[in-house]
């Protein structure tokens, strides 16, 4: 089970944890983000980014603040303040649909049991719910809050708090009432550990991860159970379990930290590895087991078929899925994409198949840039098509990644601009 997570296969251990880390030199020709510039704004660690829109963003973390920028200049535009203790998550919620204000709004959850919900065009606080607790208690988190959000359809939220889930609703004001309301409408105890991964897979499914290895594949319209995967770290009895076991000693060195997809291919961040799941082939085609030192904490697409992780290591790096030789092979085990309907089940997928067809991938990611900068564990990146790329650390600081071609263009565009309008540009005669 999931065997293209702990190693392609049935492969020797030693082979498994030699796999060396790329680097890359100084002469990063592919890397465009040669320019960066460093935002000052937070006292402790910053755990958290969302984009606003196509030039703003927000950042929070353990200082109880949420700051907005501007991801063109990195001007600070706004500071709200309302909790007391860290954050634990963050997400942007649309305007309602029978609310007459059109602006945006942000939903924040912190460690002093409160939700607030900001009008991020304004920094108003509009509400604020401290009603939010889990009722089980759990062996591993003492004070549990709420440690991650999503929004789901009809105007709801999820909140990942301890081993539960809680369904709440936004109602904007009415007529009737001028004040805002969350209303708590279900919680859902199907975990049997905290959960620690809380994602929107597409407009009908969220899926959640908890710290032992279950899975959960939830209906975003009736919130239950599509399906379920229970210690996919700890593989069920079979031909190679011995091997899968010793592969799977440390549970953290498997565990998936974060997804990101598109139509082809699903991208997993795997303990400290980089895995590429293509749909249509039902197997992974790529893979950096080393990706990074450390665990690879946040990944995303970038266009032209790259890819952008960051790491407790405190690294930001860029990769490519090139394409190599291709080789005839079977498909692998498709583990638990099977659970998020990603094709039918192969039951001829759990045979043991040649070590050859097994390790055989028909595309590489191969390191094209590595960005330095941060002096501590990055926790998470925005990226933005026209203003780089944006990164926050446990070192206090955000940094705003510029392409270095673009911006030096446009300084120049700016120059020209001021000439003109001084009288000072003129062609000699």
């Amino acid at each position: 089970m999931l065997r293209w997570l702990i190693g392609g296969g049935r492969e020797p251990q030693g082979l498994a944890e030699k796999s060396p880390l790329q680097t890359i030199g100084e002469e990063q020709t592919q890397n465009p983000y040669t320019e960066l510039l460093v935002l000052k704004a937070h006292h402790d660690i910053v755990r958290f980014l969302v984009q606003l829109d196509e030039y703003r963003f927000a950042s929070a973390g353990d200082d109880g603040i949420v700051v907005v920028w501007n991801a063109q200049t990195g001007e600070k535009l706004l500071e709200l303040n309302g909790h007391t203790q860290k954050i634990t998550a963050i997400i942007t919620f649309p305007s309602l649909e029978d609310f007459e204000e059109k602006n945006q709004l942000l939903l924040t959850a912190s460690a002093d049991r409160t939700v607030i919900v900001w009008d991020c065009g304004t920094g108003r606080q509009v509400r604020k719910v401290s009603s939010f607790q889990s009722t089980v208690k759990t062996s591993h988190l003492s004070d549990t809050g709420i440690s991650a959000l999503i929004e789901i359809p009809k105007n709801c939220v999820v909140a990942a708090v301890g081993k539960e889930l809680i369904i709440f609703r936004l109602v904007a004001p009415t007529g009737e009432s001028l004040e805002w309301d969350i209303l708590e409408m279900k919680r859902l105890l199907d975990h049997q550990d905290n959960i620690l991964s809380l994602v929107n897979v597409n407009d009908a499914s969220f899926v959640t991860g908890s710290h032992v290895g279950e899975m959960i594949l939830w209906n975003t319209l009736d919130w239950t159970v599509q399906a379920r995967e229970c210690n996919f770290w700890d593989p069920s009895p079979q031909l190679d379990t011995q091997q899968e076991i010793k592969l799977c000693q440390k549970p953290n060195d498997i565990s998936i930290h974060h997804f990101t997809w598109d139509e082809e291919n699903v991208f997993a961040a795997v303990g400290r590895g980089l895995y590429v799941y293509n749909l249509q082939m039902k197997r992974v085609i790529a893979c950096q087991k080393t990706a990074h030192d450390s665990s690879v904490l946040h990944i995303a697409r970038l266009p032209n078929r790259q890819l952008i992780s960051c790491s407790e290591d405190g690294s930001v790096r860029i990769w490519e899925l090139r394409e190599k030789q291709q080789l005839a092979a079977e498909p692998a085990p498709t583990g638990f994409f099977n659970m998020w309907g990603f094709g039918r089940v192969n039951k001829q997928a759990s045979h043991p198949v040649k070590k050859q067809q097994e390790n055989a991938t028909p595309c590489s990611l191969e390191l094209i840039g590595d960005l330095i900068g941060h002096s501590s564990s990055v926790e998470m990146f925005l990226y933005f098509e026209d203003h780089g790329l944006v990164t926050c650390s446990a070192d206090h600081l955000i940094i705003l990644w510029k392409n270095g071609e673009r911006e030096s263009g446009l300084r120049s565009l700016k120059l020209f601009q001021k000439l003109e309008e001084n009288g000072d540009l003129y062609l000699p005669v």
